[in-house]
């Protein structure tokens, strides 16, 4: 307690600080010593500290590259999250990361080609420690906006092409005029030109730009041709490209000898001509039936 002289300033004679008590000294104590153990409980939890970091917008077709700073303990591991954020979170895909003793910073990528343009969420998942224990100016969350430029282009010449004549890549782009387009070719061996900008031709009824150009293939397969503006990434669209027809082997006839077997011809049997009686055998046949007659006779 603290005393004052009648001029109402401190007199240094009559200051001192007592306790009226002891109860009150030892309720101070355990004051005391409660705040001491509940800064040693906090202490360390607080001092682990997680931050993700995203752009904050990104054109569809380009990688979403996301950062992650943290200073909890080597080997926790939690997930990455990429949701589209609606009226309820669609999960599209997870990477998981493992904090490392050197504590360097790590990213990871997440494919945004073919999705919807939008607002999209990038999150922590399943950290063992739970965010609860995380020092309070951590960030385990990030908003994305997802670009979709890729109506603005517009394709003239055939989808699918043969072989001989590809690749045509004709067609404008809404409201670039003549500034010009950077593209890049990637086919079934990979990268096959640039990336290169080919000039642009402004339309005067929408000022749109008009572009034509060919690119060489040797293969057929499905080639991908990516739009760059100066403003960034415009959109992929995709060219079949047909093999030429296999022609038909011609088929050169065979022929077979063949032997022809003459006939066999057998030889002509001669007629048989029957000798005549002679004169005696008949002379004896008559008269064997004149006596068979006579002997007929008597017997009536």
């Amino acid at each position: 307690m603290t005393f004052f002289s009648s001029s109402g300033f401190e007199n240094p004679a009559e200051t001192q600080t007592y306790y009226p008590d002891a109860f009150d000294a030892v309720v101070m104590k355990w004051i005391l010593l409660f705040a001491l153990g509940l800064a040693c409980i906090a202490g360390p939890v607080s001092a682990y500290g997680l931050y993700i970091d995203c752009p904050a917008t990104v054109q569809v077709g380009l990688p979403l590259k996301c950062s992650i700073d943290s200073n909890l303990p080597a080997g926790n591991t939690f997930d990455l999250v990429l949701y589209r954020s609606q009226y309820t979170a669609t999960e599209l895909s997870r990477q998981s990361v493992t904090i490392q003793e050197d504590h360097v910073t790590q990213y990871r990528l997440f494919e945004t080609r073919g999705l919807p343009g939008g607002t999209y969420k990038i999150e922590v998942q399943d950290l063992k420690r739970g965010e609860e224990g995380l020092s309070s100016d951590s960030v385990t969350f990030k908003l994305v906006t997802v670009l979709d430029r890729s109506d603005d282009i517009t394709i003239t010449s055939p989808v699918t092409q043969d072989l001989e004549d590809a690749l045509r890549i004709e067609g404008s782009i809404t409201k670039l005029g003549g500034e010009g387009v950077e593209i890049e070719v990637r086919g079934p061996e990979g990268k096959i030109f640039g990336p290169q900008f080919i000039g642009t031709k402004e339309q005067i009824k929408d000022g749109s730009g008009e572009f034509t150009y060919r690119v060489a293939v040797t293969n057929p397969g499905t080639y991908e041709v990516s739009f760059k503006d100066t403003k960034g990434f415009i959109g992929i669209k995709k060219f079949t490209v047909k093999a030429p027809p296999t022609p038909e082997p011609t088929t050169v006839p065979t022929t077979i000898p063949t032997t022809t077997v003459p006939p066999t011809t057998l030889p002509t049997p001669l007629p048989t001509t029957q000798s005549p009686l002679s004169p005696l055998a008949v002379i004896g046949a008559i008269g064997i039936a004149g006596l068979v007659v006579a002997e007929g006779m008597k017997r009536r």
